[in-house]
């Protein structure tokens, strides 16, 4: 892309346009609105408005402004800013995932390296029992016969290609898998770890009930409120609310306007009076609103176990809004699935209540759960279970869950994850299903029992035919015959369409 760089000369600011490639670290780089920003650094001068769901999966645009740090690939929806380069070209963010990804595709999976150590360490097994037979009966068609049959072709040819057939089956079920390590990664997981919004629930929020703790106020106008802050932002929450306002009659709050505070809340004003929404703790421990006087309703209320979402107006809580996450149908199916193909536990992470949490864990099975848990604390969290020495799955929708989808030995992300998921996770559902999950799992299953049983025919049909002609059985023109007939079956069988063993 082309990017507008200002230079400062003698005191006069001029602005030219260079490709994204000439770039270098220590340029000022001017972006306005609806540009894509090429590279990172930090603000020098400016306010914008800047979507960065293509990076951390945050579908609210963050207000930055001078000091702040902003990544390549994300987008300035509104103002105009000018960022110090500090990374440029395949040093940026951006370049760095696209070479992850590049890299993955090309990887060997250790099946594959195996097959090709031991076609090599078994050459000289051929070539010694070709001049042993030579020296023994001094028939020179014996000795070419021998050298005829050899574990090379079958074994470097076929493992390769039931992995990348394997991988084809994959995309044709809706599965991307990158690469063969993955496709063994997923075979050699025993630990699931799942982080329950949009995995094992649909990430679709429903608002349940409005309740209202200030006297000149009612749900109506609490609901209205709420939706008329939350409805310039395309979180699942906010979502929730302006629709549940749009089926009882919507009256709009003219309001002044919105900031984002990421993972927090909301905040506005009206009438000279700051609107905040969001967490408890937004409102309680950065807002100051007090919430003593209604400590013993809101218990009561909580005691559901469903996500809560505070209003406050004016210093005041006003109320508070009750939304539920409904559990996807066949979550207890695709993790039972996951169970009989041998995962030894299944792992659950939320941000829920307590009460919350430990219902869902019952009624999925699931063995262990960490419960109101903040989205930075996920990552370390999955760092502490990988240090048990369990080869761990993490499965994410993408909102702040690159890192982990990364950093476990196998990443998959959702359907409906943001872009950035897609790019850091090693599988890649296609289709909104669960039970994907559990197929991607049995999928690489079946690849490695494929590859294990090519293994076998191979050595054990080669051995023979390199004995008979050994011993003089075969010409030749039948052991050539007899070992690219073996090595094309076997290729023919490897490009088979892997059926699924249903657990």
């Amino acid at each position: 892309g082309l990017a507008w760089v200002e230079h400062i000369e003698n005191g006069k600011h001029t602005l030219e346009q260079i490709p994204s490639e000439s770039l270098k670290v220590g340029d000022i780089v001017v972006v306005g609105a609806g540009d894509t920003i090429l590279v990172d650094g930090h603000i020098v001068w400016g306010e914008a408005l800047v979507n960065q769901i293509s990076m951390t999966g945050e579908a609210t645009p963050v207000q930055k402004s001078k000091g702040d740090k902003v990544l390549s690939g994300t987008i300035a929806q509104e103002g105009k800013i000018k960022i110090w380069a500090e990374s440029v070209g395949t040093q940026t963010a951006m370049s760095r995932i696209k070479h992850y990804i590049e890299e993955t595709l090309v990887q060997k999976s250790n099946q594959e390296l195996n097959a090709s150590k031991m076609a090599d360490s078994l050459v000289p097994i051929t070539l010694g029992l070709s001049l042993l037979s030579y020296v023994l009966t001094r028939d020179l068609t014996r000795s070419a016969s021998v050298l005829q049959a050899d574990y090379s072709c079958a074994l470097k040819l076929t493992t390769p290609v039931t992995f990348k057939s394997a991988i084809s089956s994959a995309g044709k079920d809706g599965i991307i898998v990158k690469g063969a390590q993955s496709l063994e990664s997923l075979q050699e997981a025993e630990v699931f770890v799942f982080d329950k919004t949009g995995t094992l629930t649909k990430g679709d929020l429903e608002v349940l009930d409005v309740y209202v703790f200030h006297k000149d106020w009612d749900k109506e106008m609490v609901l209205n409120l709420a939706a008329s802050i939350e409805e310039h932002y395309f979180h699942p929450v906010a979502q929730a609310v302006v629709k549940a306002a749009k089926d009882r009659e919507f009256k709009h709050f003219h309001h002044d306007e919105v900031t984002f505070i990421v993972a927090q809340g909301v905040k506005s004003e009206i009438d000279g009076k700051r609107v905040v929404i969001g967490s408890r703790h937004f409102l309680e421990d950065d807002e100051c609103i007090n919430f003593h006087s209604h400590n013993a309703e809101i218990q009561k209320i909580l005691e559901s176990g469903e996500m809560p979402l505070f209003i406050g107006y004016g210093k005041e809580l006003l109320g508070m809004i009750l939304l539920k996450d409904h559990l996807r149908e066949n979550a207890k199916i695709a993790l039972k699935r996951l169970r009989k193909s041998g995962v030894k536990e299944i792992i659950m992470l939320t941000g829920d209540t307590e009460q919350k949490a430990s219902r869902i864990a019952k009624d999925l099975e699931i063995n262990r759960y960490y419960a109101e848990l903040l989205p930075t604390q996920k990552a370390e969290i999955l760092e502490n279970i990988m240090q048990e020495g369990k080869k761990v799955a993490f499965v994410g929708d993408g909102i702040n869950d690159a890192h982990a989808l990364i950093r476990a030995d196998i990443g998959i992300g959702m359907h409906k994850g943001a872009d950035i998921a897609k790019a850091s996770a090693d599988v890649v559902l296609l289709r909104d299903d669960i039970e994907a999950v559990a197929e991607a799992r049995e999928l690489g299953i079946a690849c490695l029992q494929k590859v294990q049983r090519g293994f076998k025919i191979t050595v054990g049909v080669n051995s023979m035919i390199l004995m008979l002609a050994s011993l003089g059985k075969l010409n030749p023109i039948q052991t050539a015959f007899m070992h690219n007939g073996t090595t094309i079956m076997l290729l023919l069988n490897a490009l088979r369409r892997i059926h699924l063993k249903k657990y």
